[in-house]
């Protein structure tokens, strides 16, 4: 499953997320991951959450990304869910293709990995790309 939460800056999605991984964490069978452009979220999160920085790590381009987060998948099989917050910046997404080409890859990851990606995009929902639209959340 790939759920959007989509808004402009300002908007709760961060707070909604975290919210979020508290709650799936305390009922979560397996891992629940977050990542995030920083590690400025650390201390709102509770310990049994894995918080991952991607600016410490030398990933410059969506390629990088998705490799990035296939290396993560193939070393721990017990994730069950990850939190990609500030998604447009960590994936180093600037073209409205590469945003439907980036979820396309969450999709086919989630079935194949049998893990949950809850994505923030800090843009209007209706500026989303037609084809990944219906997974924008309320």
């Amino acid at each position: 499953m790939v759920e959007i939460i989509a808004g402009v800056k300002g908007t709760g999605k961060t707070r909604r997320m975290l919210d979020s991984a508290e709650e799936d964490v305390r009922s979560a069978d397996g891992l629940v991951v977050y990542i995030d452009k920083s590690d400025q979220r650390m201390l709102e999160l509770n310990s049994k959450i894995r918080m991952i920085d991607m600016s410490r790590y030398p990933v410059s381009n969506l390629d990088g990304f998705v490799g990035f987060l296939c290396g993560s998948l193939s070393q721990n099989r017990d994730i069950q869910k990850i939190y990609l917050d500030s998604f447009l910046a960590i994936a180093h997404i600037t073209a409205e293709e590469d945003i439907s080409r980036a979820v396309h890859f969450l999709e086919r990851a989630s079935d194949k990995f049998d893990v949950d990606f809850i994505v923030s995009i800090s843009k209007n929902p209706a500026e989303l790309p037609g084809d990944v639209s219906d997974l924008v959340s309320d």
